[in-house]
């Protein structure tokens, strides 16, 4: 009896379904491979958690897939080009680029969002400018994660007031920039839709501005927006503090994960690259959860994240300063409490 096979394969553009009958043969497979992920010429593939490589020379390519010692249906297969300098000449078909698996729109299940303090929102938007960051940016640190076969970097997202959305929209979305709008309109959406949990108390401020305010580009985003987008996407989102490497975890439970690092005033999100310096392309920012009753692993992922954190520690920890009166504090809180009481909207890094 014919049976019809579907495979993932996660490229470097991104994860696609292949459905094959049980059949086809390994040279079927590894055509609808090359042609569904763009990757042409020689290339490696890994199946399993932790992905294994599996063997492709010693497969014959007439055997047929139901034949072959791995069942392959319902698996992901990740493709490696041999060659790193390998054309990706056509993008993925039917793909979610870089959202390994994240679903779209699953239905929401909004019990609870953490709140913010009064005057986290004034009227006047807020800007924020950091010092360059030197090497941080030039030659960012690398911390190896062996059981995700790569390094876990800093991504770093402009100073634009769209950090959060940005850093979550190049994880679940695939694109940084792209994505911001749709992010902030899920949340006004969202928001609009519950009014009974999201309320003028909740939110210190009336919904409807809020959902005004938040649409803004020059808006800042936190925790109430990391609630929301959590669940809208069916994902853990994980944001680790560099000051403390405090982990607060929203939508915890969740099959996936992605993990954005915050500074005090600004968002960035981590990413595991293939090898140091390796195109960003090649990232991958969100990472399967197996949980069971005494643990739960990801193959590394949060706890290189946090060991990246430390290393930051050292070049990002710093004071807010108002550029308008010259007074300082520490983090987003304070400056959002500055803004509130005289009015002023114009921020930057202080001197440590």
């Amino acid at each position: 009896m014919t049976n019809t096979m579907r495979i993932r394969v996660r490229g470097p553009q991104g994860v696609a379904t292949i459905s094959l009958e049980s059949t086809a043969t390994w040279q079927d497979l590894l055509s609808q491979i090359s042609e569904k992920t763009g990757v042409h010429g020689d290339f490696d593939l890994k199946l399993g958690y932790p992905p294994q490589a599996l063997n492709t020379e010693s497969i014959d390519g007439s055997m047929k897939l139901e034949d072959l010692p791995h069942k392959l249906s319902g698996e992901q297969l990740i493709v490696m080009p041999r060659d790193v300098n390998n054309k990706l000449s056509s993008p993925m078909s039917n793909s979610n680029s870089a959202s390994q698996g994240v679903g779209a729109l699953p239905p929401q299940n909004l019990s609870s969002a953490p709140t913010h303090k009064p005057g986290d929102f004034p009227d006047q938007p807020l800007g924020l400018t950091r010092k360059p960051k030197g090497n941080v940016e030039k030659d960012p640190p690398e911390i190896p994660v062996p059981m995700l076969e790569g390094v876990m970097v800093l991504r770093v997202m402009p100073d634009d007031n769209s950090c959060m959305f940005r850093a979550l929209s190049s994880a679940v979305l695939g694109s940084a920039l792209d994505g911001m709008t749709e992010l902030r309109s899920v949340v006004a959406q969202t928001i609009q839709s519950n009014p009974d949990l999201y309320t003028k108390g909740m939110l210190e401020k009336d919904p409807s501005a809020y959902c005004k305010w938040i649409q803004r580009e020059d808006s800042w985003g936190g925790g109430i927006e990391l609630s929301i987008l959590s669940q809208h996407f069916n994902i853990e989102i994980c944001s680790i503090n560099v000051q403390d490497c405090r982990v607060d975890k929203f939508n915890e439970g969740q099959p996936t994960r992605c993990i954005l690092v915050y500074s005090g005033i600004h968002y960035d999100v981590c990413a595991v690259t293939p090898f140091a310096g390796s195109d960003p392309e090649f990232d991958r920012k969100v990472f399967d959860v197996i949980k069971t009753a005494d643990e739960e692993m990801d193959g590394g992922a949060l706890e290189g994240a946090r060991e990246l954190c430390k290393v930051l520690q050292d070049t990002h920890g710093f004071t807010v300063k108002c550029n308008q009166c010259g007074q300082t504090g520490t983090g987003e809180q304070w400056a959002l409490q500055h803004a509130k009481s005289t009015g002023h909207s114009d921020f930057g890094e202080g001197d440590n």
